[in-house]
């Protein structure tokens, strides 16, 4: 399994604090199946002003820890890259690392508002040239006033990246609704753990892999977790990798009344944020 979401490298950003937690992470990860992590700590002005460089440099010194200590984890490049005016300039000098060095790139949404002119900035970066990744769009507070946004992105060519623990409940009720009608609806591209700890966010991916193919089949599990995310570190386009499935849709009505009894959970949700 790839896992092109997670925040490892140790004093980065929010994810493991120090290298001790960052080798556990990688060990849980190894355990779990995971053969390949994507190092994507946050880019967010004014709170982690991290480069490419940085990243790259921070991810060679924990690649030579993992050696070190005997993990067989490979490590590549990412980040977690919020919404700015010079988001494509960015992406173009190098700035902002795409996920291995391909066309596509992790794109965080806020996680308490819709950002103004949202999709018309997701539209730009794919004009020129690039896939954006749209991370947890799960857990965004907002999803159940603007939820229509996402498949029609996904339908224009944006991928969708759906939180493990999300799929699993690790999160809670709320994201766990709305990430099995995104998968039911046929709008999920890959699945990731957006990883930051050991404990609160574990790096664990089977589970949710598991529960993927109780819901869609085998097939696409193993799409979520392998084929897809193997085309993006290959670099391969969009319409090279597998389809998404057909959407399997509820009985009628059964969406909309679970939704609005999750509203007043929002509140309530002990993992908001990144």
């Amino acid at each position: 399994m790839l896992d092109l979401h997670c925040h490892m490298l140790p004093g980065i950003d929010d994810g493991a604090p120090d290298l001790g937690v960052a080798l556990a992470m990688a060990r849980m990860a190894a355990a779990d199946g995971i053969t390949t992590v994507a190092c994507t700590p946050h880019i967010y002005p004014g709170l982690y002003a991290n480069t490419a460089a940085g990243i790259a440099a921070a991810i060679d010194g924990l690649r030579a820890e993992l050696a070190a200590a005997g993990i067989a984890l490979e490590l590549t490049i990412g980040a977690d890259t919020h919404l700015t005016p010079d988001l494509v300039e960015g992406l173009r000098s190098g700035r902002i690392p795409t996920l291995g060095g391909s066309r596509y790139f992790l794109f965080e949404p806020p996680h308490h508002v819709e950002p103004p002119r949202f999709e018309a900035s997701v539209f730009a970066v794919m004009a020129a040239g690039y896939v954006p990744v749209i991370t947890h769009p799960e857990r965004l507070t907002w999803i159940e006033d603007r939820y229509a946004v996402f498949p029609r992105l996904a339908r224009a060519g944006a991928w969708m990246q759906v939180t493990a623990g999300s799929v699993t409940g690790r999160f809670g009720r709320r994201p766990r609704y709305w990430a099995e009608r995104m998968l039911d609806e046929g709008i999920v591209h890959i699945l990731a753990t957006d990883s930051h700890h050991v404990d609160r966010r574990p790096p664990l991916l089977a589970e949710a892999r598991e529960a993927a193919a109780q819901r869609l089949g085998d097939a696409e599990a193993l799409h979520l977790v392998m084929t897809r995310p193997r085309c993006i570190l290959d670099n391969r386009a969009p319409d090279a990798a597998p389809d998404l499935p057909a959407a399997r849709m509820p009985a009628a009505g059964w969406w909309r009344r679970i939704s609005q009894g999750l509203r007043g959970d929002r509140a309530r949700d002990p993992h908001r944020g990144a």
